[in-house]
């Protein structure tokens, strides 16, 4: 579950950036970094070509990686696991991402 809340949380604020600019790369937070989680699902996003990864932690939506993305129903919301309250894909992109 935790896996998919970080994929989707990738991919959605990935697509934002990407409908701004699709040329520019963004940067993966420290936290975000750190976990061998989230690592493992930016290399499996590289690995099926939908994000591209310039060095380490500093990626950016491919074409088809956005078009996986709008093809996809909105995330409106995420739970958190076992806390019972909601949180919104952008206060999950702050925790994923440095500058936006």
């Amino acid at each position: 579950m935790q896996r998919e809340l970080i994929r989707e949380g990738l991919l959605f604020t990935l697509a934002a950036s990407y409908e701004e600019d699709p040329h520019v790369f963004v940067t993966l937070s420290r936290q975000t970094i750190d976990s061998s989680l989230a690592r493992e699902v930016v290399a499996e996003l590289r690995n099926d070509g939908y994000v591209e990864e310039q060095v380490r932690g500093v990626i950016r939506l491919t074409p088809s990686g956005y078009e996986l993305h709008k093809n996809k129903p909105l995330p409106y919301t995420y739970r958190n696991l076992g806390q019972g309250r909601a949180s919104s894909a952008p206060a999950l992109s702050r925790f994923v991402f440095e500058n936006r």
